[in-house]
């Protein structure tokens, strides 16, 4: 079942967005409407609420007086985190059973308002953010629900930066036309992106990806992007023991073809393999074949450059997730090749020029696999022993492995 995370600041449209999603098929979680019942008369939750918070929190009914607590709460942060830390658990747990109950098959959608803030977002195969500006959102509770512009402004403050979101999320929705466009957008989501995703997810199967080698101007999404996809991964598997971001897209001012490069670190390839069912469940299923990185002068022997290639189901974003064992010449090659162009200009202007030859030449090949082979000779002749000299030069090391 592909997982979907759905939030957004308080005002910004959220609502609406989860009522469409399940309108067009999908199981929808309200970590909101749970939050209610987790509090309802009778419940653990209440009481547990009441001997924080004092009587003064119920209404004459014995229910949960909720402006009460809000006036308690959102305007001080340690008595919000209390708060917190009683009803979130409960959510969690109740969350958990309602999604053990959806089955499989579909597409589950979890309305968390909290998501970003509570550090759900590796837990998705995809979050959704629907955002506004913050002075429209104002404006919807002030003059839509009638709450006061201090009280308003209280509760965003309580809740993540429009920044904090757009970082942690794989598709953000600006909400700041019309009801009818964000539906719109809704419905084109749905039938672009999430249903062959799911589709593909269930198949463990890659989402297509030709095109020819097109270079484009770096763009500033691509760290949180990968950020948030290398923990995704990271947490699919034990065996793993690091992702990193590699190639073009980690060097920062470097045009590159958009599709972000992950490195997988293991411990051999036989983990490798028991890796790939969770890594497929994660959404990255193996490229079929056998894979290795092209030998080196300094390093020739091709039997020592065995890899794993997994890719995504996701077909609004193209990854490659590289697989390697830790200290392999092909892992200690892609971090050394990172971390050389993020320190020298001249290299890192050297493998943009090369770059953007072979892109004109191989500019008619519908795949970029011809593109990518001729990369080598470049990678073997020029990058690999400048590389090595500027390493022995700086005493550069990889990366410490689970420090």
């Amino acid at each position: 079942m592909l997982r979907i995370g759905l939030t957004g600041g308080i005002a910004a449209g959220k609502s609406l967005a989860a009522r469409r999603l399940a309108e067009l098929g999908a199981t929808l979680v309200d970590a909101d409407a749970i939050a209610r019942e987790v509090v309802e008369p009778g419940t653990d939750g209440l009481l547990a609420v009441v001997e924080a918070f004092g009587p003064e929190v119920l209404d004459a009914e014995g229910r949960l007086n909720r402006p009460a607590l809000g006036a308690l709460v959102f305007n001080d942060p340690a008595q919000r985190e209390r708060l917190n830390t009683i009803v979130h658990p409960l959510v969690r747990a109740r969350a958990a059973e309602r999604v053990a109950a959806a089955g499989e098959g579909g597409i589950l959608v979890q309305d968390i308002p909290l998501l970003v803030e509570t550090g759900q977002s590796p837990s998705f195969h995809l979050v959704l953010v629907i955002d506004a500006p913050s002075e429209e959102r104002l404006r919807r509770m002030v003059e839509d629900r009638g709450m006061t512009e201090a009280d308003a402004r209280s509760r965003m403050a309580a809740q993540a930066s429009s920044a904090e979101r757009r970082a942690s999320a794989d598709v953000v929705l600006n909400n700041t036309g019309t009801r009818e466009q964000l539906l719109a957008a809704l419905d084109a989501l749905w039938e672009e992106r999430l249903v062959p995703f799911n589709q593909n997810l269930l198949a463990g199967r890659l989402a297509p990806r030709l095109g020819p080698p097109v270079l484009v101007d770096p763009q500033p999404q691509w760290p949180a992007q990968a950020a948030l996809l290398a923990e995704r991964i990271r947490r699919s598997d034990p065996r793993i023991m690091a992702v990193d971001h590699i190639g073009s897209t980690a060097v920062p001012g470097l045009p590159a073809k958009d599709v972000l490069d992950l490195q997988v670190t293991v411990a051999s390839m036989a983990d490798a393999d028991s890796a790939a069912e969770a890594l497929a469940a994660a959404g990255f299923p193996r490229w079929p074949g056998s894979w290795r990185d092209t030998a080196k002068p300094q390093h020739p022997e091709p039997g020592d450059w065995a890899k794993r290639l997994h890719g995504n189901a996701d077909p609004g974003r193209a990854v490659n997730v590289h697989v390697r064992a830790a200290g392999s010449p092909g892992w200690r090659f892609a971090l050394l090749f990172r971390d050389w162009l993020r320190a020298d200009q001249g290299a890192a202007e050297a493998y943009v020029a090369e770059k953007r030859r072979l892109a004109a030449l191989h500019a008619a090949d519908p795949s970029a696999g011809r593109y990518a082979r001729a990369k080598e000779d470049w990678f073997s002749q020029t990058a690999d022993p400048q590389m090595n000299r500027w390493a022995e030069d700086t005493g550069w090391k990889p990366p410490a492995l689970g420090g």
